[in-house]
């Protein structure tokens, strides 16, 4: 913490989940190596930023067993940060949705006259095959944002969180998360064009990560990424000869599309895993 922290700090009952993490990467650090409290635990996944700094607020933050109610805060990476039950239990009804968007929807903000894909999360469209408990509530769409995108024309498993521990480990900078795509092409591909497609192109000048890509079947490839540049496949595939006539995300991680219908959402169920 900056200058004489614990002196700002209120005495308080010490927080009843906690954790020791090793130091973290810290990033952008004063002199003597102390970070953002609302970076560590957005470093260690324990929230995101945007959340540390509503907990810090509420004083539901604790360093060392001291609760911290000054945003911007600062701590050594080695320091013990850890949530009040009050947080944790919040965190424990922040939702994940996962739903099958169809071409014509903007994950994100509407625009250019198009609707987001998060208009179409009502109750008559959940799918009725969702097993999980939870009973839909209008609360669920309060804070809902997409963890990743996909464009305009294409479709399949986009994710929806109210919980910023899950949308970090999804498009956060140090994700290494695979993202499984079904593209439909027009061309041909040589093989060592299909090898490039897997190692050896670049976009913006700057080399892709390396993929896998091989033919699903005479007319799709299948590719799973570990990054998503903006409209990344579509470009890859022009730096070969190749026109993508559709394309299908089926896969984030452990997660797959399965059965949704396109228009239809349903919980992320406990046992799943991205």
């Amino acid at each position: 913490m900056e200058g004489k922290a614990r002196g700002r700090m209120k005495p308080g009952k010490a927080p009843e989940t906690r954790g020791r993490e090793p130091a973290a990467s810290a990033g952008t650090s004063d002199n003597d190596g102390r970070v953002r409290v609302s970076k560590l635990l957005s470093e260690r996944g324990l929230c995101s930023r945007r959340e540390a700094d509503t907990f810090i607020e509420r004083g539901w933050v604790f360093v060392d067993g001291q609760p911290v109610t000054e945003l911007g805060t600062r701590a050594r990476p080695d320091q013990e940060i850890t949530l009040s039950r009050a947080a944790r239990e919040q965190q424990g009804t922040q939702v994940t949705i996962l739903l099958h968007k169809p071409v014509g929807f903007v994950s994100g903000q509407a625009e250019g006259g198009y609707r987001p894909a998060v208009a179409l999360v009502e109750s008559r469209s959940r799918f009725e095959g969702d097993r999980t408990p939870i009973r839909f509530s209008p609360a669920h769409l309060r804070g809902l944002a997409p963890a990743g995108r996909l464009d305009i024309d294409s479709t399949g498993l986009l994710v929806l969180t109210q919980d910023g521990r899950v949308a970090r480990r999804l498009i956060g900078e140090d994700s290494t998360i695979e993202k499984e795509y079904l593209v439909r092409v027009e061309g041909s591909l040589t093989p060592d064009a299909l090898a490039r497609l897997n190692h050896g192109l670049s976009l913006d000048g700057q080399p892709l990560k390396p993929a896998q890509v091989r033919w699903q079947n005479a007319e799709q490839l299948n590719f799973v990424l570990q990054e998503g540049r903006k409209r990344q496949i579509r470009r890859m595939c022009e730096l070969v000869g190749l026109k993508v006539l559709g394309l299908k995300r089926v896969r984030i991680g452990g997660v797959r599309l399965g059965n949704l219908p396109p228009g239809r959402w349903r919980y992320l169920a406990p046992g799943e895993r991205f």
